[in-house]
């Protein structure tokens, strides 16, 4: 009985079990505005000059570039992998995220990405970005998680 009292009024002499379990911090994702803005302002410093020079510098012309589309839309997309998995696994932000504070973490320990990550949420941002009906996800969960934060167990948080 004297066990159940103590227990009741909090005086127990155990250990808290949960030390000795690893806790994972919930931390809340960056509101959808901002995540947006981040995005914007990356299409306007990393994919508009890109598009820039490959159209004009490196195909010649618009003419040129509408006459071998497949060749130009590769040359845009390799380089722009390259730069974004650069910045999302080298810095943990890119431009954009820089400018609203935000940053890429891992989902489960809040640690940098590995470069696997920064792959599968590149490929599933565009797969995203060109079914369309994937970029409304968030808008029906709770957790206001994308298709890319789902499939790379990434998140955008504060800084």
């Amino acid at each position: 009985m004297a066990r159940w009292r103590d227990t009741k009024q909090n005086k127990n002499n155990h250990k808290n079990d949960t030390s000795t379990k690893e806790e994972f911090v919930k931390v809340e994702s960056s509101p959808l505005s901002v995540r947006l803005r981040a995005f914007l302002t990356d299409t306007f410093l990393i994919t508009t000059p890109i598009l820039y020079i490959v159209i004009y510098l490196i195909m010649g012309s618009g003419e040129a570039f509408s006459e071998d589309r497949i060749k130009g839309w590769s040359i845009i997309l390799v380089v722009h992998l390259l730069l974004i998995i650069f910045f999302w696994f080298v810095k943990g932000q890119t431009p954009g995220l820089k400018a609203y504070e935000l940053k890429i973490v891992d989902a489960l320990n809040k640690g940098r990405i590995s470069f696997t990550q920064s792959l599968v949420r590149y490929t599933a941002t565009l797969f995203a970005v060109v079914s369309f009906f994937l970029l409304f996800l968030p808008f029906f969960r709770k957790d206001k998680k994308t298709f890319q934060d789902l499939i790379s167990r990434t998140i955008i948080i504060h800084e």
